[in-house]
């Protein structure tokens, strides 16, 4: 039976892209749901309606920044070395941390940061989130190894590890202000121990 509601006025494709700035410059503590209608242009009700919750409003924002800035990580995934994967990972996040209008930093990461024991849905989500990273890249690792790009004594768990803790923490010094240039030295330093096969 179709809907005999009134018929949105809003684009919420539009709409969710203005959310998810706000969810990527305030994390997800700091985006009051005051501060979402007046960017998003809507009232409470049109994004409970369209969206949700809070909660889910900013999963939805997260999956597009996943999808949008943070697009980097599928194509880096498939490159065909393990350093160079390690490489786009980090020159990759560095450029969507640093992105000319936008938000500075990681939204995934500034909201990790800043979502207290009240917002556990969102903690636990966000370290899913990262876990999944972790693991893409531990068995991208794991096929270098068994293909000889990386010796034996590699740790493909540990290598993910570092990989993602160290672009986590380049996006926390981006959001922080330190420019691209000083970002690419650290990713420069942390790839120099990079294990040869």
């Amino acid at each position: 039976m179709p809907s005999t509601g009134r018929p949105r006025s809003f684009d919420t494709d539009e709409a969710l892209e203005v959310a998810m700035r706000v969810f990527w410059a305030e994390g997800y503590e700091g985006a009051s749901l005051a501060a979402l209608t007046e960017a998003m242009g809507i009232n409470r009700r049109s994004i409970y309606a369209a969206f949700g919750n809070k909660e889910e409003l900013f999963r939805k924002a997260a999956d597009r920044y996943v999808q949008g800035p943070g697009a980097f990580v599928g194509p880096a995934l498939e490159l065909p070395t393990a350093r160079q994967v390690a490489e786009a990972m980090l020159y990759g996040g560095i450029n969507a941390h640093t992105l000319p209008g936008c938000p500075r930093g990681c939204l995934l990461v500034q909201s990790a940061l800043a979502a207290g024991p009240e917002s556990e849905p969102v903690r636990r989500d966000l370290a899913e989130r990262r876990e999944a990273g972790v693991a893409a890249l531990r068995k991208r690792f794991e096929q270098a190894q068994a293909e000889g790009d990386l010796p034996p004594t590699a740790d493909p768990e540990t290598l993910a590890r570092y990989v993602h803790t160290v672009g986590q923490g380049l996006a926390v010094q981006a959001a922080g202000g330190v420019g691209r240039e000083d970002l690419h030295r650290v990713a420069d330093q942390a790839l120099s121990t990079w294990p040869s096969s």
